[in-house]
């Protein structure tokens, strides 16, 4: 049995907290100071989290590689096996062209420029981030908006700032998945906090969008289509992750709100000709005049209806259930940690959810797919071990930082560093969504930053006295503004327009966008933790 101590190092929490940061510093500076691939950064890190646990707080050798064995394992399911199943299906809409025909069918939705950055940068660069994220959003909104006639650095920006709203939700509920276990709260809790503070970001992005496309005329014109569309997203974000599932709430968000914006009689108001002028300073694709037969637009919207047709019947209540029963609990082997309490740790217990998990049901979606889009079965075994090997370093980096977060986590080095950041005190509040922002702006995910700093905002909300579900969805809410900002999606935005070199161009742009918004997170936050706003907490 191994009991988890709070000050290892001298009987002191402070060195105790430096010695545990350690393994948290050395990935943050070689990801942002030296720019070290992530994969290499994360493999280091868990190094040096192992050699911490190990020679500082004298966790057995084996147990501490078992820590870190569980966390690659949870890294690769469910997480990546949701990851690799969303962009297989994606792979094929690319493989049979229908994602082309997708691509003509919002083009003609409207003509004004500055809806179609609604339309393809929100609505379904969202629906992309639900279904995917890890870049692939910024990369395919990009590639779609300069199709548009869009400026690459303009296109660029819209995608960047658009990928704010759905990031918690990502990839299926990715990120707030990974929040639960590392921090053992349960999901609908986390979930449903996080669904009372990043809707409120969505009320103002559609406005800084249309702001960024076409400036004060640009609002002044447009800034009613842009709230229609924000108020349908945020309300329907919200209701998905309270009172559905989490896994749905980026999908439900993104149909809402092109649905909103469609309906919207000022969506449909033709652009003058000195609004194009102005704003489609690019060459249009030849592309978007050709016409697709409207069965073959069915079929390529077919992917995502029915991902949210099997995701929605796993939430009869009957299904759910019987999907639940498949669900296996083990006993993780040589792992025996107790708290400085004396109570066993819920590490030493790893559930894996067979059929329930949402990979399993979006590999259902994919093999209905291959159907409706006529993939020979070959083709589609294909496309998804190609999808493996797209995915490598990222399946590298994602099982790293969860093994080293599982190792910072069952050690007690989490624990350590929450206790001395809770000496904060009020100001706790504050400061909880910069971290998650800070986390996300150096590895460029969400996931990986709520797996790293997660565990730790609980444990300081605990020993401050303010609600661990708030601090931990704070995390994951002000984590998704440091998105626009990482290098990982500067660099995908770049390679994706032909602006290669160019990423401190769009740093430059972006930045004051994601400084303003985390402010305004950070004050929600606050607000929250006080009479002032805690009526919209559940």
């Amino acid at each position: 049995m191994y009991v988890q101590e709070l000050e290892p190092v001298a009987d002191s929490l402070g060195l105790s907290a430096l010695v545990a940061a350690l393994p948290l510093v050395i990935v943050l500076v070689l990801l942002g100071g030296v720019r070290l691939k992530a994969h290499l950064a994360g493999l280091t890190g868990l190094v040096a989290a192992v050699l911490v646990a190990w020679l500082a707080y004298g966790m057995p050798l084996g147990q501490t590689l078992s820590s870190a064995a569980q966390g690659a394992v949870f890294g690769l399911f469910p997480i990546l096996w949701i990851v690799v199943n969303a962009l297989w299906v994606y792979r094929m809409t690319v493989r049979t062209r229908h994602f082309d025909i997708l691509r003509r069918s919002f083009g003609r939705l409207s003509d004004d420029p500055r809806i179609q950055a609604l339309v393809v940068a929100f609505c379904f660069g969202a629906l992309l981030e639900a279904l995917a994220g890890f870049g692939a959003p910024v990369a395919i909104c990009s590639v779609m908006l300069v199709a548009l006639g869009f400026e690459p650095v303009r296109a660029a920006v819209v995608a960047l700032v658009a990928n704010t709203a759905p990031v918690a939700f990502g990839a299926m509920g990715t990120p707030v998945v990974t929040l639960a276990q590392v921090t053992g709260l349960p999901l609908d809790d986390v979930a449903s906090v996080v669904g009372r503070q990043t809707p409120l970001l969505a009320l103002v992005v559609p406005l800084v969008l249309v702001g960024l496309v076409d400036g004060r005329r640009g609002l002044g014109e447009t800034w009613i289509p842009a709230v229609v569309c924000g108020i349908a997203f945020a309300v329907a974000q919200f209701a998905a992750s309270n009172y559905v599932s989490a896994q749905l709430a980026d999908i439900g968000a993104a149909l809402a709100g092109a649905g909103a914006l469609v309906a919207a009689p000022h969506a449909r108001v033709p652009a003058t000709e000195a609004v194009r002028a102005s704003v489609l300073t690019g060459a249009r694709s030849e592309e978007l005049d050709e016409d697709d037969p409207p069965r073959e637009v069915v079929r390529a919207y077919a992917p995502y209806a029915l991902i949210v047709v099997i995701f929605s019947i796993a939430q009869i209540p009957v299904v759910k259930d019987w999907l639940a029963e498949a669900t296996q609990m083990y006993d993780w082997p040589f792992l025996n940690v107790v708290n400085p309490d004396g109570q066993p740790v819920s590490g030493n217990v790893f559930s894996w959810p067979i059929v329930s998990t949402g990979g399993t049901l979006v590999l259902l979606a994919g093999v209905c797919t291959a159907v409706v889009l006529g993939v020979h079965a070959r083709v589609a075994v294909k496309e998804w071990a190609a999808t493996v090997h797209e995915l490598r370093f990222a399946i590298l980096t994602v099982t790293s930082v969860l093994a080293l977060a599982y190792v910072m986590n069952l050690s007690g080095q989490a624990a350590t560093i929450g206790y001395f950041v809770a000496a904060a005190g009020a100001g706790l509040a504050f400061l909880s969504p910069v971290l998650g922002w800070f986390g996300v702006a150096v590895s460029g995910s969400d996931t990986s930053a709520n797996a790293l700093f997660g565990a730790l905002q609980v444990t300081a909300a605990r020993e401050s006295g303010l609600s661990p579900e708030l601090l931990a969805a704070a995390n994951s809410s002000g984590g998704v503004l440091g998105k626009m900002i990482s290098p990982q999606n500067l660099t995908i935005a770049c390679a994706a327009v032909g602006l290669a070199g160019r990423e401190g161009d769009l740093l430059r742009r972006v930045l004051p966008w994601s400084l303003g918004l985390l402010l305004v997170m950070c004050l929600i936050v606050v607000g929250q933790s006080s009479p002032v706003l805690d009526w919209m907490l559940p």
